[in-house]
């Protein structure tokens, strides 16, 4: 698994995230249940990006922020028992 550092960092508007998915089964032998979601400074849960079953590969998602207000956000990959977190900064 990987989650990659947005880019841009910092941004205005929008941000691209990149993460991956590894040749993996589950334990009910599908896909994994992935989820990305994104969190202000106080950890309040923001937007939620992906929140789906994913098959094995590369993905990148754009998250437009505009209606946010500048500042720290994280964001969050979970997939099976594989959890990351990474900061992303908003300049308004």
């Amino acid at each position: 698994f990987s989650l990659e550092q947005n880019y841009p960092n910092p941004f205005n508007p929008s941000t691209k995230i990149k993460y991956e998915i590894p040749n993996v089964i589950s334990i009910e032998g599908r896909n994994l249940f992935v989820s990305l979601k994104v969190y202000d400074i106080l950890g309040n849960e923001i937007a939620t990006l992906v929140n789906e079953e994913k098959a094995a590969g590369n993905y990148d998602i754009n998250f437009n922020a505009s209606a946010l207000a500048g500042g720290v956000y994280f964001y969050q990959l979970k997939a099976g028992d594989y959890v990351e977190t990474k900061k992303m900064i908003l300049i308004k």
